[in-house]
């Protein structure tokens, strides 16, 4: 049973609430150099630490929460773009 509990682990990478770099592009799922881009300019939450950026689990998601409402079509703005379906 405890081998099964290793091999689990190893399967899932942990994820900590202070990330670097590689952590948190392999987290958000997108490339390190475009999430350095990123913090770089400000666009995600990030810190510096020495000379190294980090970024934290709970920013990150209060930051993809509030993306993903400024992305979303509002119920109450009806001239907001709706997808359209292509037809076949």
């Amino acid at each position: 049973m405890r081998n099964a509990a290793l091999r689990s682990n190893l399967l899932v990478p942990e994820v900590r609430e202070v990330m670097d770099i590689r952590q948190a592009s392999g987290y958000l799922g997108i490339s390190a150099d475009t999430l350095y881009k990123y913090a770089s300019e400000g666009f995600v939450p990030a810190f510096k630490l020495g000379n190294r950026w980090r970024f934290k689990r709970s920013r990150l998601d209060e930051w993809m929460d509030r993306q993903s409402d400024l992305n979303a079509p509002s119920e109450a703005n009806p001239d907001a773009k709706k997808p359209v379906r292509s037809e076949i």
